[in-house]
């Protein structure tokens, strides 16, 4: 029936799937419930046509904000919850496996590759605190694992990321890393601050919207990754961070939250962070998932 009411509107429309080209049952679970749960949102708040028209301005606004540094879309769903609980849909945790969490949207692809060791930091600031990162990338049974791929990146001490900020030099406090034979880490940097996300363009609209406030606590990314084992994205938090039971983006998690203590002298920083992580095998992984 293609004559439309408000009584056939959702089912006239999700009757039209696939009649005039192929979808997948993936496809058609995805839209069907898509539909659904639109025209449903759209009944209960009583939506109005001006209210439409903004809503379409405003993502078209979003749109043209995305760029290589900055994911406004990303952002948006992480002050809603939604990447979070997407990452939490998708990586299960089993057993002893470390929680991952959200990308967020200021990951940089290629950073330097360093040394075991090695600093990440390309620019002082007064109120700087450097901190020596170290820890183990183990499997299941506790062994740790040779040759993974560490991907770090963090804020500066200015409360703002490399690709935000023009007065710092490219992948300023990125880097990445590999442990060694006996998956151990290393590397320099400095100790994450409690920053506000961006809240100038659409993210700010919707912050506001929400009567919710921008601030995350310190922390720093990690992308962990080897052959043979499942992905791991993650963050770990400073355990005397403001924000960390109130995150704007709803992504602490307390398995995640680690102390920064005074550090030895032979380490040559301010602070000292030591943080395991545990993997699940890819073929682990695929068993969970069936």
């Amino acid at each position: 029936m293609g004559i439309v009411n408000q009584d056939n509107i959702t089912d006239v429309v999700i009757e039209s799937l696939g009649k005039h080209g192929d979808i997948t049952d993936r496809q058609r679970e995805i839209a069907t419930s898509l539909i659904k749960h639109m025209h449903g949102f759209i009944k209960d708040v009583k939506l109005q046509h001006s209210e439409f028209l903004e809503a379409c301005a405003y993502l078209a606004r979003a749109g043209k904000l995305c760029n290589d540094n900055r994911q406004e879309f990303i952002l948006l769903a992480d002050i809603l919850g939604i990447e979070v609980l997407v990452d939490m849909m998708t990586n299960p945790v089993e057993g002893n496996e470390s929680e991952s969490t959200v990308l967020g949207p200021f990951y940089r692809e290629n950073p330097p590759v360093l040394p075991k060791g090695a600093s990440t930091i390309q620019k002082h600031y007064d109120n700087e605190e450097t901190a020596y990162y170290e820890g183990y990338i183990k499997d299941e049974n506790g062994k740790g694992i040779a040759g993974v791929t560490l991907d770090v990146w963090e804020d500066a001490p200015n409360g703002i990321y490399e690709n935000l900020d023009p007065d710092q030099p490219e992948y300023n406090l990125r880097g990445r890393f590999e442990t060694d034979e006996s998956g151990h880490y290393a590397f320099v940097a400095v100790r994450p601050v409690p920053y506000p996300i961006p809240d100038d363009e659409t993210a700010g609209e919707l912050l506001r919207f929400m009567g919710h406030h921008p601030n995350r606590p310190g922390h720093m990314h990690f992308v962990i990754s080897k052959d043979g084992y499942r992905p791991l994205i993650s963050q770990i938090y400073d355990a005397d961070s403001e924000w960390l039971e109130n995150d704007s983006v709803f992504a602490v998690k307390e398995s995640l939250i680690g102390k920064f203590k005074p550090a030895a002298k032979e380490l040559g920083t301010d602070l000292h962070f030591e943080f395991d992580f545990v993997l699940k095998t890819a073929a682990a992984q695929a068993i969970a998932a069936e």
